[in-house]
């Protein structure tokens, strides 16, 4: 249990951040996670925990504890929200028709330096247009939509590996 007044310990020094105290967070998300969920009584413990941390681009985020302690088995707080409420996704019961939904768009699904990487190896030195990427393009659509129709008749509403038609 933690000690009276107390909201957490300092991620690095283990002394007790009070609560109502001022602490600091790393901008960093994966600092930030619910399971990680780092907190530092001074900027200076924030900067014990860079080298380790590899971050490209961090600061310290200046923070008030909670008025409320929590004990070790309780989870840490999670980051403050947004006031927007909250919108929750609702799996529909079955996909909307295709008429429904509007079609895909007609962008090139192809990586261009990794095609033409491909037929240069392969072919020992041949050259690939910019042009064989829409048809290319065209195919892994069909495949795709063969792969939807198979993942839908197992009632499933994710394409596995199973349903890529074998070529």
């Amino acid at each position: 249990m933690a000690e009276p007044g107390t909201w957490r310990r300092c991620s690095v020094c283990k002394e007790p951040i009070a609560l109502h105290a001022t602490y600091w967070v790393c901008n960093v998300s994966t600092c930030n996670r619910k399971r990680t969920a780092l907190a530092f009584c001074s900027v200076n413990c924030w900067e014990v925990h860079l080298p380790g941390a590899n971050h490209r681009e961090s600061w310290a985020v200046e923070k008030t504890a909670p008025g409320v302690p929590h004990s070790v088995d309780t989870p840490a707080p999670a980051a403050p929200r947004s006031r927007e409420p909250r919108r929750t996704l609702a799996r529909p019961a079955a996909p909307p028709a295709r008429s429904e939904r509007s079609a895909p768009p007609d962008e090139i699904l192809i990586i261009a330096s990794r095609l033409k990487s491909y037929v240069r190896a392969k072919s020992g030195g041949f050259n690939t247009s910019d042009k064989a990427l829409a048809p290319l393009s065209d195919l892994v659509r069909q495949i795709c939509d063969q792969a939807i129709e198979n993942a839908r008749r197992d009632g499933r509403m994710t394409v596995l590996d199973r349903d890529v038609p074998k070529s």
